[in-house]
């Protein structure tokens, strides 16, 4: 039989079909608005949530926050002498002391071999060279020590530190591990307990920077 010749069995269908639909409409539209109940309105402006791995950047003295971003060995010459000079110009020109200014210096991707000592250097110096296609200007060989200490080290003397990249370190590791040395886990450990004075191990640099900006750091890329 078809529903042609039953018109009360198909009248009877196309209802119950659409009660099925509207349910479904009103069970979606229901679970939507429940979701949208479970998510609190923000009541005032966006505040970053703060986190105590970051809370380093808060105990640096200073009226003034200035944090600079290296990823290469240039990089990290050039924010010598830019620190350097905001320095100079801080204290000739608004006649304020070092510790007038919070200063980190982020030594991430192919500069954060300039945040370890010159043991370090002496020993893979190759290895720590050789991503960034560094050598030393005087030799034209791989460095045998950290070329920039004698510049840093008045610099983290003057208040100024480091936020050397966690990450950075492990990849440097295992590449010094492809190039004969000790175990990848040996290396690391190596790295972190020879950083430069005034150092600060932070799980990455690109997390660094964001870190520090929220806390009210200016930022400055050195290139």
């Amino acid at each position: 039989m078809t529903d042609g010749k039953h018109p009360a069995r198909r009248a009877f269908l196309s209802q119950l079909g659409a009660g099925a639909v509207g349910a479904g409409v009103s069970s979606a539209v229901g679970t939507g608005a429940a979701n949208a109940q479970e998510q609190p309105a923000r009541s005032g402006p966006w505040q970053p949530a703060h986190h105590s791995q970051d809370d380093w950047l808060d105990q640096l003295p200073g009226v003034h926050r200035f944090v600079f971003d290296t990823t290469s060995p240039a990089g990290f010459a050039n924010a010598l002498v830019y620190v350097n000079n905001y320095f100079t110009a801080s204290g000739n020109e608004y006649g304020l002391k070092d510790a007038d200014s919070a200063v980190v210096i982020v030594a991430r991707h192919d500069s954060t071999p300039f945040a370890y000592n010159d043991r370090m250097w002496a020993k893979y110096g190759k290895p720590l060279a050789e991503r960034g296609a560094f050598v030393d200007p005087s030799t034209k060989q791989p460095p045998v020590v950290n070329i920039y200490r004698s510049g840093l080290d008045g610099l983290l003397h003057r208040g100024v530190r480091l936020a050397v990249c966690q990450m950075a370190t492990r990849r440097l590791a295992a590449t010094i591990e492809k190039a004969g040395g000790p175990g990848t886990d040996v290396v690391y450990a190596e790295l972190i307990a020879n950083l430069m004075p005034n150092s600060q191990m932070v799980p990455a640099g690109i997390v660094a920077l964001n870190r520090a900006q929220e806390r009210g750091y200016a930022f400055a890329h050195a290139v």
